[in-house]
């Protein structure tokens, strides 16, 4: 008997994957054939095609999504329009019963394509306002699910439901020890996770490592730079240890660690909420963004879960005394964590996911 298929996409950023990596053995456990479609070059196809062998992956055209003028911005519609195509084709052919779709620019062609196949799509949006991939395909979509409340006043109403985030199981499964043992530091003193992104940032490595000799006299640190981004001068600092990007351990890194320093995507700032990670968030400048992490960040700031430091000023003020204050809050901002906990199982998550099919 031929199996159920449902197929996944997203892509751009490791938060447009995550969520996907953690609905995928759900899928596969109640007997579906998960197929995923992203781009040929894209983060996507690391960590679905080379990490998931029992999904097919099928890449397609997609153009970038862009707010400021560029010469691409003339071209990269007619790569849409090639995705549309190849994503139709890959459709009719694989019938799916339904298509979740988590954002960014190569999700577009394929809700587009599940328009016109008459596939129903579910969009899944992480962010307190929607990104623009997921504006455009809004009016597409058969429902939409979104993390924060404050989100469904952007969405359509009647076809949208605020889920809370989708937590991947594994989070909560790191052991203090093995971290430890992964990084070679001792948590004889307090131990911050730096994370800047599956990208990296620049601005953020830069300000750790002007600080660093001054941060470990007082800290241990784990700092996640980004690809092509490790200092091969400071390997073998003692109570410093830097990767590029981590993946399957990074649940232990996390509980080797009390603190965290992170970008403010929501996939990221919900684990480690979930948690209980005391966190400083340094958001993507709106100079370098359309602002969605800013307001993740202030959002919260509000709830007194968080310290935000922008990344205006990194370069001015002093990491380690916002590194200082966030130690001083650690209990304030537990306390107010173990209160909040709208989030979602991936089992629970795909139950809502396929009883929005036809």
């Amino acid at each position: 008997m031929k199996r159920p298929i449902v197929v996944l996409t997203g892509g751009g950023t490791a938060g447009h994957v995550s969520v996907n990596e953690a609905l995928i053995p759900v899928f596969l456990e109640k007997g579906y054939e998960v197929h995923y479609i992203g781009s040929h070059d894209g983060i996507e196809k690391e960590l679905i095609g080379a990490g998931h062998p029992e999904v097919t992956y099928h890449a397609i055209q997609s153009g970038k999504l862009r707010r400021y003028f560029s010469m691409k911005n003339f071209s990269d519609p007619f790569k849409v329009g090639i995705g549309v195509m190849q994503a139709f084709s890959i459709l009719k052919k694989l019938k799916p019963e339904i298509i979740f779709s988590k954002g960014g620019f190569v999700s577009v062609p394929v809700v587009l394509a599940a328009k016109l196949s008459r596939t129903p799509v579910v969009i899944h949006e992480s962010d307190v306002t929607p990104g623009l991939a997921n504006k455009i395909a809004l009016p597409f979509s058969n429902h939409i699910f979104t993390v924060f409340e404050q989100t469904l006043q952007y969405v359509p109403e009647g076809k949208s439901t605020c889920t809370g985030a989708v937590i991947r199981p594994e989070i909560f499964e790191g052991v203090r020890k093995e971290g430890l043992r992964i990084t070679g530091l001792t948590g004889e003193k307090p131990v911050f996770i730096i994370m800047g992104g599956s990208q990296g940032s620049a601005v953020l490595n830069a300000a750790v490592r002007k600080e660093l000799p001054t941060l470990l006299k007082r800290f241990e640190v784990i700092h996640l730079c980004g690809k092509g981004n490790i200092d091969e001068a400071l390997e073998y600092t003692a109570g410093y240890t830097q990767f590029e990007y981590v993946t399957e351990g990074l649940p232990h890194l996390l509980a080797a660690s009390d603190y965290a320093v992170s970008r403010a995507g929501s996939n990221s700032i919900f684990e480690l909420l979930s948690i209980h990670k005391p966190m400083l968030l340094i958001p993507l400048s709106a100079s370098q963004s359309r602002g969605d992490q800013i307001l993740n960040a202030s959002l919260f700031k509000s709830l007194g879960i968080a310290a935000v430091m922008m990344e205006e000023e990194l370069e001015n003020s002093s990491l380690e005394e916002k590194l200082i204050e966030l130690t001083q809050n650690k209990d304030e901002f537990i306390l107010n964590m173990q209160h909040l906990s709208n989030t979602k199982t991936p089992e629970k998550m795909v139950e809502l996911i396929l009883s929005c099919k036809k």
